[in-house]
């Protein structure tokens, strides 16, 4: 080998290993510049997923919700977690805003959902007739589309003014019935699944919509979710659990590291 092929190699090396250094040495320095704060309801904290913290009570913080997952990743310079089971906007502006300041950089929330009754709405399709269940979406879409605009105005208009350098991904709700699967799926008929799923893509649309209006990140997880619905043979949901009714239609713990937090990293 010519003598300055064989200079040049370990020279073209060592180049590529400062700039790799670099890059790593970056990454881990803005890493470090980051203070996260996870606000939201049961998406967010991590119900379906199991390994709840005990000091979290009955807002059941799961050390596998996806904001703990990339916390574990990236080690930012700090991270509050205040998401909670069951919390509707007012919640968040009530117990869960106070943990932002001027500081934050990076929020996540899903919210919106138990403001317009969906878990109810759950329950009285798992328990009642198809009439009764589709009377219960259309209730739930019509309040979706005239209430809560204004509701989530309200909590992403607080965030922005609390933690005006903050970035903000807003994350949606998943689908939850493969439909094509439905006909060899027990449970629900495929009327009531076939509604449940337009409903998600009705109040997904509203958290689009008025994220936009703030310049915050929208956050899609409904692909991540394809071919991992219920009625699929991997289901990242949970299905209809009488003996946990709250579980009900939550990721698993597949779902929050297989869909929530890959499309959440790629926003953050």
């Amino acid at each position: 080998m010519p003598t300055i092929v064989r200079r040049a190699i370990p020279a073209a090396v060592a180049v590529g290993a400062t700039l790799a250094l670099g890059l790593v040495g970056a990454g881990a320095a803005h890493a470090a510049s980051v203070n996260y704060v996870a606000l939201g309801d049961s998406y967010s904290s991590g119900v379906g997923s199991g390994s709840y913290t005990s000091s979290s009570g009955s807002c059941d913080r799961s050390t596998k919700a996806y904001s703990q997952l990339w916390t574990n990743a990236n080690a930012p310079s700090s991270f509050t977690f205040v998401a909670c089971s069951g919390a509707t906007t007012s919640d968040v502006l009530s117990s869960q805003i106070s943990a932002l300041s001027s500081a934050t950089t990076l929020v996540s929330i899903t919210i919106g959902g138990n403001d317009v009754g969906f878990s109810n709405v759950m329950e009285t399709c798992v328990l009642d007739s198809t009439s009764t269940c589709v009377s219960a979406i259309n209730t739930a879409e019509s309040e979706a589309q005239s209430q809560l605009p204004a509701k989530l105005d309200a909590v992403y208009a607080k965030i922005q003014s609390v933690s005006p350098n903050a970035r903000v991904v807003v994350l949606d709700y998943p689908e939850f019935y493969d439909l094509s699967k439905s006909s060899s799926c027990i449970g629900l008929s495929t009327t009531d699944r076939t509604d449940l799923n337009q409903a998600a893509d009705v109040l997904d649309g509203v958290i689009k919509t008025e994220a936009a209006k703030y310049g915050f990140v929208f956050g899609d997880v409904r692909s991540a979710f394809s071919g991992h619905e219920i009625c699929d043979s991997s289901s990242w949901l949970h299905s209809v659990n009488i003996l946990d009714l709250d579980e009900s239609y939550h990721p698993t713990a597949s779902g929050q590291s297989g869909a929530f937090y890959p499309v959440f990293s790629s926003n953050a």
